[in-house]
């Protein structure tokens, strides 16, 4: 079962990095992986009735993520309707490419400590998507931009999943977590930026637009209004989460019956067919579904190896081959490109006791840090770049070419840094 189970994952992981090659829709092969990953499982299993359950546990874990997404998507896609992003478009005047590559890159960094790297590069690919007109400007860009989310992620308890996960799991502190993890986050961001940045020469072909017009038009959509409570239900979520110890997705849907009872507010005197390209329903509607829907496929053919140990039986060949726990968790780092980050790191909360390894072991604070920012190395190897994969089509070779080489370079900086600081400091 074991073989099968690996066999159908990597072929189908090869035909998702050769979608442009043999034609096939990334999401088509990503939900087959998804289904018969879990028909081999089952097959190859005495207990079926287990494996039922382990496949409710995986859906519902799935799911959540899954509700998260959609709501964040459609809160972003109200904003956008009502040119909220204008708002910040058209006050920022620099043409310059290097100028607003950094600019972007320091955006991305704080807003994903401040919300989640998913949430953060969905707010910042739709506003690219507003400024550059250039294709390629866009991809270095959004490049760029999963880099900054995803270590702007790391060093924050909320921030990225992981992260979160060993904040609740007890593994982590709040403040040490910050402390520690600060300064390699910038090295893992401002390596790579610098690399990509030396390629930016001259003036951004930008996206124009008649300044006044766009500015009247925030004032009769109530684009002002759209974009703050946008943004404040995004901030609400880990906010929510901290009081209330529910789930984050629920934050995310409460915070988005909130922007959408304002969008109905906002157009309460229109008749329906006026306020129909203005609605929740209308924005729901243009949400990237097929990107929800690759990612349901991927999260389940890789809870399927989870439940079936190979995970875990992968990290505790790791501990008896390699040896070195900071290598193993730098490896580690760079496996969560591959595949995702999660289960990577429940399976090391589970081989190392936290008896033995207490609250901000470094072992704990490095495993955040790696599996964080490790994702970037691949474009599909964080919920970042898989949103940003839909939502601006970059292409995966593209990706493998351009951005993976500097973000390895930025990610063997920031680890060093963190040993380095570590064994002297």
């Amino acid at each position: 079962m074991v073989v099968y189970l690996i066999s159908v994952f990597i072929f189908g992981y090869l035909l998702i990095t050769l979608e442009e090659v043999v034609k096939i829709n990334k999401t088509a092969i990503a939900l087959y992986m998804g289904v018969v990953t879990w028909v081999v499982f089952v097959l190859g299993s005495d207990h079926t009735e287990g494996v039922s359950e382990s496949l409710t546990l995986q859906l519902g874990s799935v799911s959540e993520i899954l509700f998260f997404l959609m709501g964040a998507m459609t809160i972003i896609e109200l904003i956008d309707i009502h040119q909220g992003f204008n708002v910040i478009t058209n006050r920022i005047k620099t043409s310059n490419r290097k100028t607003l590559l950094w600019m972007i890159v320091g955006i991305a960094f704080f807003l994903s400590a401040l919300l989640d790297n998913l949430t953060c590069s969905i707010v910042m690919i739709s506003l690219l998507r507003k400024l550059i007109k250039n294709k390629e400007d866009m991809n270095i860009y959004a490049g760029a931009l999963i880099i900054a989310a995803n270590a702007g992620g790391a060093w924050s308890p909320i921030g990225d999943v992981t992260t979160t996960m060993l904040w609740i799991g007890g593994q982590i502190s709040s403040l040490a977590i910050m402390k520690s993890l600060f300064i390699p986050s910038v090295i893992c961001t401002i390596v790579p930026t610098y690399i990509l940045s030396r390629s930016l020469k001259g003036e951004l072909d930008r996206k124009h637009k008649d300044e006044e017009k766009a500015l009247q038009k925030e004032k009769v959509k109530g684009s002002w209004r759209m974009l703050i409570g946008g943004l404040l239900a995004l901030i609400f979520v880990p906010i929510f989460k901290g009081v209330t110890h529910l789930p984050p997705y629920m934050g995310m849907l409460l915070g988005l019956s909130l922007v959408w009872i304002l969008s109905e507010l906002i157009h309460f005197k229109k008749d329906e067919e006026e306020k129909k390209p203005y609605s929740a329903v209308h924005a729901l509607s243009k949400i990237d579904a097929p990107s929800v829907l690759f990612f349901l496929g991927i999260l389940m053919a890789v809870g399927a190896l989870e439940h079936a140990g190979i995970l875990e039986n992968l990290a505790e060949w790791m501990n008896h081959t390699i040896g070195n726990i900071d290598a193993i968790v730098f490896v580690m780092g760079i496996l969560s490109s591959i595949v995702d980050n999660v289960p990577l790191v429940a399976a090391t909360m589970g081989m190392y006791p936290i008896s033995e390894f207490p609250m901000d072991h470094q072992l704990w604070e490095f495993t955040a840090f790696c599996a964080g920012t490790g994702g970037s190395l691949l474009i599909v190897g964080s919920a970042a770049g898989v949103a940003v994969m839909g939502m601006a089509k970059i292409k995966f070779f593209w990706y493998l070419k351009k951005i993976t080489l500097p973000a390895f370079i930025g990610y063997v900086a920031g680890a060093a840094y963190y040993l380095l600081e570590v064994l002297y400091f």
